[in-house]
């Protein structure tokens, strides 16, 4: 049935009028183990002429292209799933002979040794709703089947609400989670098709397929029977299936760079004898760096490269090979893919340019190149990249053009650029910051950033993470990355582009991102954002050396007044706290006074850090100095930053010995100047701050009815954008707990009068059109009307005003702090939460927060005091500070209402009243419309 063995076919059970019954596959029982073998034409020759040759056509216009999809499988290779098709019929009768006896008899209950030529038919024949098959394919072979069929059970004119559900995997490819895969893909397909339950019958001695689906996430009802076991569970998301589906993917996803970064053998294919071509540059990296496995050159016109036996083709290489490098012009690409899949090579690195770099038409080559490597399981690192590095000593492997890479570390660095590559290398190098592992993707065809954060976060051999990113592939699915990683490890990174558009070659697989947003996101995740290269190596050099501070006091030391004052500016610049005046110990201090001064600042209490100021005097060395500090600070627990202003990085004498003999834990970075230093600490104590915050809880608030929404919406319609009606708005925010105050919608003056008395006193009388109550003037709005007269003059003051009678009429609410809170449709991440208060200074500074959906109660109650006039709702100026829980509540409220509903594109709550009683919804503003595709939900697949 899956990789971990097979229970009954799904084709078995339906008997629906207008359908072949399969006869070969009965209910268990006796039968089964008779019906294979008596079923007419089962003779394998016969069966095979029947089926004519396969010829792939154009899939019908029904055919679900968008199911399609590259998954990575639990040992990092990479399948390709697809819809079955009727020209798969070969394929599928090979995929069966090569099952074992044992895999047919978990899958089929019987022997059931041959396909019939009906049951192939009907096997490869499906309607792709009621009826629908997967195969996973590795190359043109099928090595994996699932598939799910419709059972009876629907009303009168709906289609089934249940199926029965089965896969089943090659013998040689089962542990390699591909049950799992399909039924992901399956439970996904039948959702789309409104089908909310499946049913499997599995033979009891088969545990590992009753583990399958237990360990899906889902909660599954079980019945026994004459040695079946009968399964069956609701398929709608739950929190635990997309954790598991999320576990799942990270495990797979780092396996994957796994097998990219630890190789036990390598080829170059191009390597040159010619020292000025790449291909030689990378074959001399790897040789110079020690690798410790084998290395093969391939270059049909020379016996050896660099003293190293060559070999024409890859295909000639006597053993297996894990990693291709290759550096061979882009006309040559496609004669080197054919050699490496009949290899067998596991993963390639494109050092190559000429691909999507090069325009249009290397555009398609480089989609070509990636499409064919992920048909064959292979992983792909480029084009155009700089290569892969890793200094663990069990594996000192420098696939890069760079001729020397930094030291062991504990840094793992993802680069999007191969230019840059080698001068991030050499920065890295020079300022002592040794590295776990490096990648530079080059044009990111396949390999990307996000599989990075996936490895590193169970990498023991890496604690901090640092990115140079010029575009993002998949935001959403960064943005969730990152917030785990940054959990227990910090990440740090530079995005270029912020004003620009990416460059061609990075154009196809980028998705646009507003720096807004962005900064929502890093905010949110706990990602460090620095702006420049420099800045990027100041944090990660605190980080990788020294502990994060407690808090923002920063006790300052020096041997110079004018230097310690411009700390404390750059201290408080950057929104810190000088801890108490900086200790100028004089020109004149030994090294032991100078230390002695840092060890007792650094050592009080309530001191969270310290910035150790040298200025060398006139002839005298500053390295007895920096040796005296750092051993005077070795065992503080907080962190250390010096300004000596002739050194940057780690130089020898604020170096700690660490085990590949560069600077290893407590060694003391020195900055080039002050303000760099109180940037750097800075930008970590706000980390250390986010990351000692509790872990925000996604929590699901009380009376939503998530059913009832979907089915309003559904019955408003969502295929085009349009507004929806206030009695609609109301009923669909009531869904979800959230509640308008009480307004009628009235025409004429006698139905406002009937209204106010209808609500009662006091009240709000508004005009109807949007241009005249949202203004700053309230020109369109009445407050606080007592008396039916007082509606009357409303009225009329309107109707000379707008021209028109239509008005809100509407009960007061408590005042309060006048608030917006939006649902803003991002094409990057879906819906964005957007908060702030209203008025015409806000409007004007741009004043809001924002916060990517799905929110956390952490996220919320950041979000509402996140703009920078959130003081005014905590009594600023001696006001009654406002319930600011009641405000949270409403923000996870929308928020759900955000995640469940992607057909909502814009939904505003203005004003909402925030005050001593809660948090008051006075208006509200809905707009429907097609749901944004998000590439980061649904079953796991590739970009």
């Amino acid at each position: 049935m899956c990789d971990e063995r097979c229970s009954r076919c799904t084709a078995s059970t339906p008997t629906t009028p207008g359908t072949d019954v399969d006869t070969t596959n009965p209910s268990p029982g006796p039968a089964a183990d008779t019906a294979a073998d008596t079923a007419p034409d089962v003779d394998t020759a016969a069966s095979e002429a029947t089926v004519p040759a396969p010829v792939r056509q154009s899939p019908d216009p029904g055919y679900p292209r968008h199911w399609e999809a590259d998954v990575v499988a639990s040992d990092g290779g990479i399948v390709h799933l697809r819809p079955i098709l009727p020209e798969d019929a070969p394929a599928l009768l090979r995929f069966h002979e090569h099952l074992s006896e044992r895999t047919r008899y978990l899958r089929f209950f019987g022997p059931y040794p041959r396909i019939p030529p009906r049951d192939l038919v009907r096997f490869t024949t499906v309607d792709h709703r009621s009826r629908v098959a997967f195969i996973c394919l590795l190359g043109d072979e099928i090595i994996a089947v699932g598939r799910y069929e419709g059972l009876p059970g629907g009303a009168q004119g709906e289609g089934p609400h249940s199926a029965e559900v089965a896969f089943v995997a090659r013998d040689e490819h089962q542990g390699r989670g591909l049950g799992s895969i399909l039924l992901e893909h399956l439970a996904a397909a039948a959702r789309e098709n409104g089908l909310r339950r499946f049913e499997a019958e599995v033979l009891v001695e088969n545990q590992q397929m009753v583990r399958v689906f237990r360990q899906a996430g889902y909660q599954v009802s079980r019945a026994f029977a004459e040695g079946v076991l009968h399964l069956e569970f609701d398929i709608d998301p739950t929190e635990r299936s997309l954790a598991v589906r999320d576990s799942r993917e990270q495990r797979a996803e780092a396996r994957s760079v796994h097998n990219v970064l630890h190789p036990t053998s390598v080829a170059v294919i191009g390597a040159s004898t010619d020292p000025s071509k790449i291909g030689h540059a990378v074959l001399a990296n790897l040789l110079r760096g020690n690798f410790t496995g084998p290395v093969y050159p391939v270059n049909p016109d020379a016996r050896s490269v660099r003293g190293v036996r060559a070999y024409p083709s890859v295909t000639d290489i006597p053993d297996e090979v894990d990693l291709a490098v290759i550096a061979v012009p882009a006309s040559n690409i496609d004669e080197v893919m054919d050699s490496c899949l009949a290899k067998g090579v596991k993963a390639l690195v494109v050092v190559s340019a000429g691909f999507a770099d090069a325009g249009e038409g290397g555009t398609v080559a480089e989609r070509r190149l990636v499409s064919e490597a992920r048909a064959h399981g292979m992983r792909v690192v480029g084009p155009n990249a700089l290569g892969v590095a890793n200094t663990d000593p069990e594996v000192r492997l420098n696939a890069t053009l760079a001729p020397d890479v930094p030291g062991l570390g504990r840094v793992g660095f993802f680069s999007q650029s191969g230019a840059l590559g080698i001068a991030i290398l050499a920065a890295a190098k020079e300022r002592g910051l040794g590295l776990s592992t490096f990648v530079s993707a080059g044009n990111r065809a396949d390999l990307s950033g996000n599989d990075l954060l996936q490895y590193w976060q169970t990498d023991p051999a890496t604690d901090v993470v640092l990115l140079y990113l010029e575009t993002f592939g998949n935001p959403r699915k960064f943005a969730r990355l990152a917030r785990r990683l940054a959990r227990t490890k910090p990440v740090v990174l530079v995005k270029s582009g912020r004003h620009s558009a990416p460059t061609p070659a990075l154009a196809a697989t980028a998705t646009p991102v507003d720096d807004v947003n962005l900064r929502a996101l890093f905010e949110q995740s706990g990602v460090i954002r620095v702006e420049t290269l420099a800045q990027l190596f100041d944090v990660a050099l605190l980080l990788a050396y020294q502990p994060l501070p407690a808090g923002p006091r920063i006790a300052v030391v020096g041997n110079s007044t004018a230097l310690g004052l411009l700390v404390e500016d750059a201290l408080l610049d950057e929104e810190m706290e000088p801890a108490g005046k900086a200790v100028d110990v004089g020109v004149t201090s030994t090294p032991e006074e100078f230390a002695a001064a840092a060890a007792a600042a650094v050592g009080e209490e309530g001191v969270d850090g310290l910035i150790a100021v040298f200025v060398p005097p006139v002839a005298t060395p500053g390295a007895a100095y920096a040796r005296a500090l750092r051993e005077a600070v070795a065992d503080s627990g907080k962190p250390v930053a010096a300004v000596f202003l002739a050194a940057e990085g780690v130089p020898a004498e604020l170096a700690v010995a660490g085990p590949g003999g560069g600077p290893g834990r407590g060694s003391v970075p020195s900055f080039s100047s002050p303000e760099r230093a109180a940037a750097a600490l800075a930008r970590v104590s706000r980390y250390a701050r986010w990351r000692s915050r509790p872990v925000g809880e996604f929590v699901r608030p009380q009376g939503v009815d998530a059913e009832r929404a979907r089915a309003l919406v559904h019955r408003l319609g969502a295929e085009r954008t349009h507004p929806v009606a206030d009695e609609e708005a109301v009923e669909l925010l009531g869904c979800y707990g959230i509640a308008v105050v009480d307004f009628r919608r009235v025409e004429g003056v006698e139905q406002a009068v009937a209204a106010a008395e209808e609500l009662g006193y006091p009240l709000a009388v508004k005009a109807a059109a949007e241009r005249w109550r949202h203004r700053t003037d309230q020109v369109g709005v009445r407050l606080d009307i007592v008396t039916a007269e007082g509606v009357r003059r409303a009225h009329d003051d309107f109707l000379a005003l707008t021209g028109s009678e239509e008005l809100y009429v509407q009960r007061m609410a408590p005042k309060g702090v006048s608030c917006v809170l939006e649902i803003v449709d991002d094409p990057t991440f879906g819906s964005l939460l957007s908060f702030g208060l209203a008025g015409m200074a806000t409007e004007l500074l741009g004043d809001r927060a924002f916060r990517v959906v799905p929110v956390s109660d952490q996220d919320a109650a950041a979000l509402v005091r996140a703009p920078r006039a959130a003081p005014l709702l905590a009594g600023y100026g001696g006001t009654e500070p406002t319930r600011l829980e009641a405000l949270e509540d409403l923000v996870l409220r929308v928020g759900a209402l955000a995640e469940d509903l992607p057909e909502i594109r814009s939904l505003v709550l203005e004003p909402v009243l925030a005050s001593a009683d809660g948090a008051a919804v006075v208006g509200a503003r809905v707009v429907l419309g097609p749901p944004p595709q998000r590439a980061d939900s649904g079953p796991r697949r590739l970009r």
